[in-house]
């Protein structure tokens, strides 16, 4: 019988978060984040099996996020003017993680990281900052070209990393807020969606009291 509410709706989840010094790195990897940095798997609370590993780090210039996806069958497929449709991370983050509210505030933010998509050839990765849905306020707006992103394709699967600066994220004060809110939709054109904690029943995308919290730590 299916419970009428998800394992994963139960807990609240903090997850901590690896400080790495020399980030961005200079070079042919931007991150190159060690195993130490992956965020845990909650899947096994829905019966649900992981495609895809996602590592987290940060510093005071920013954080860092990659994206491991095996098990493809074919390459990936991207369109950064269709929010959600393509192969790819939609990340929110709250920097003053105010998980009692269901509204987005101005220090809340939506990217969407593909592996492809951008480009004049549409075949270079792209992260694109989105408004959060029916949002209070809206933090000030980023370019793409001030979002770093590399990734490494095959056809069964890809590699993604990006560079989220300080700049980009409003309000992001490591000493004075060492929480932040965080969830994630994991996008795949083959297999659905894999999600950090509860998925897309919940309004995930639009309400921060359903992310979970990540801890800065040293």
């Amino acid at each position: 019988m299916t419970a009428l509410v998800p394992a994963e709706f139960l807990f609240r989840y903090t997850l901590p978060v690896q400080h790495i010094k020399n980030l961005p790195r200079r070079g042919k990897q931007l991150l190159n984040l060690p195993e130490e940095c992956a965020l845990p798997s909650l899947s096994e609370l829905a019966n649900r099996t992981d495609f895809g590993e996602v590592r987290l780090a940060w510093n005071d210039r920013g954080l860092g996020i990659s994206v491991n996806v095996t098990g493809r069958s074919h390459p990936p497929v991207g369109d950064p003017e269709k929010l959600g449709r393509s192969d790819g991370i939609r990340l929110w983050i709250d920097t003053r993680c105010t998980q009692n509210v269901h509204r987005a505030s101005r220090f809340c933010h939506q990217f969407e990281l593909l592996p492809v998509g951008g480009g004049d050839n549409g075949m270079q990765p792209v992260a694109t900052m989105w408004p959060v849905a029916r949002a209070n306020d809206d933090p000030p707006e980023v370019d793409s070209d001030l979002l770093p992103i590399q990734a490494d394709i095959s056809d069964k699967g890809y590699r993604l990393e990006a560079w989220l600066p300080a700049d980009a994220l409003h309000g992001f004060d490591p000493v004075e807020q060492p929480r932040l809110g965080f969830t994630y939709i994991l996008n795949d054109t083959e297999r659905g969606h894999q999600c950090l904690s509860i998925g897309n029943e919940f309004p995930v995308d639009t309400d921060p009291s359903l992310w979970c919290t990540l801890e800065l730590v040293e």
